[in-house]
């Protein structure tokens, strides 16, 4: 059948591109999803993420995204990596952003793969994302069959964990979609929640985003509030302590993209290092990295936060 054979070639080329999973679900309203948002964004979880309050109505139904729609491909792209920053005492970087831009090298992979089915499909219409697009990532790969939403609200994979950036297509393209509901196999653990310093897991599957160190590391742009001084654990960029805990990610591989390699100095920087650290050496080691959304004035207030 066309439908399976175009999504058998698909799935094979997402894998060459360096893609680590790929699933398919048909495109629709997301009735679970919907009450879920709309009491989230009421209990104004989002904090000074205004951004997630718009496009309700599209982020619930790519249909309204984009017109035609028949199919959502959820790809995920492995970050994980074993190194760390060499000083126990440093200021800590979350891993996803120890090399250059996710966004970057995965918008070139998913135009790749776009122009592949152009080519060898025929006349696809659709658009690609990856964290730029009012769309639930997380809910389609589920959905897709590549994981289930953790405790931590994060995509947990069973064979490799969690350490993933999320990327969709949407086609207008009838494919095979996967069947089968994704278990949930966090049972009875909270290791997820007992462990986030600022309590922003308050309750299971519920995060409060305006309590992640990661949202008060990079998202919020004023002054830190003062309450949460003293719980940060020495973040000063993200926050990987939900993920680090959680048992599913023993089995998360390291990556082999040459891309998320960090900068030869990332690592070694010191305590001091950090503390002292200047705009020609911020520059020069966050020149192409997810790190420079924040600034330089945004990581020396974190880093004096910190102290």
């Amino acid at each position: 059948m066309q439908t399976i054979k175009n999504t058998r070639l698909i799935k094979d080329k997402a894998f060459e591109l360096g893609f680590s999973f790929v699933g398919v679900s048909k495109a629709d309203f997301l009735e679970e999803e919907a009450p879920r948002l709309e009491a989230w964004l009421k209990m104004n979880a989002h904090g000074e993420m205004g951004y997630m309050a718009n496009h309700f109505d599209k982020r619930l139904d790519p249909r309204l995204l984009v017109e035609g729609t028949k199919s959502v491909v959820s790809l995920l792209y492995n970050y994980y990596t074993e190194e760390r920053q060499e000083d126990p005492n440093a200021p800590k970087i979350s891993k996803y952003a120890y090399g250059k831009d996710y966004h970057t090298l995965i918008k070139v992979k998913l135009k790749e793969l776009f122009t592949f089915i152009q080519d060898e499909i025929g006349e696809v219409g659709g658009r690609y994302f990856v964290d730029s697009a009012p769309v639930l990532d997380k809910a389609w790969a589920k959905k897709s069959g590549l994981g289930w939403i953790g405790k931590n609200a994060n995509l947990i994979n069973k064979q490799q964990g969690s350490f993933f950036f999320i990327a969709e297509l949407l086609l207008d393209l009838e494919l095979e979609y996967n069947e089968t509901p994704i278990k949930d196999f966090c049972g009875t653990c909270t290791k997820c929640i007992d462990a986030c310093p600022t309590g922003a897991i308050i309750k299971p599957y519920v995060v409060d985003g305006s309590r992640c160190i990661s949202y008060f590391t990079i998202e919020l742009k004023d002054a830190i509030p003062v309450e949460v001084k003293g719980m940060f654990e020495d973040w000063m960029f993200g926050c990987d302590i939900c993920q680090d805990v959680c048992p599913w990610n023993r089995f998360s591989l390291q990556h082999n993209e040459s891309w998320f390699e960090p900068h030869p100095d990332l690592l070694k920087l010191t305590k001091s290092d950090w503390e002292e650290i200047e705009q020609p050496l911020f520059q020069e080691i966050f020149r192409k990295s997810a790190v420079k959304r924040t600034k330089f004035s945004g990581l020396k207030r974190n880093i004096e936060f910190l102290k």
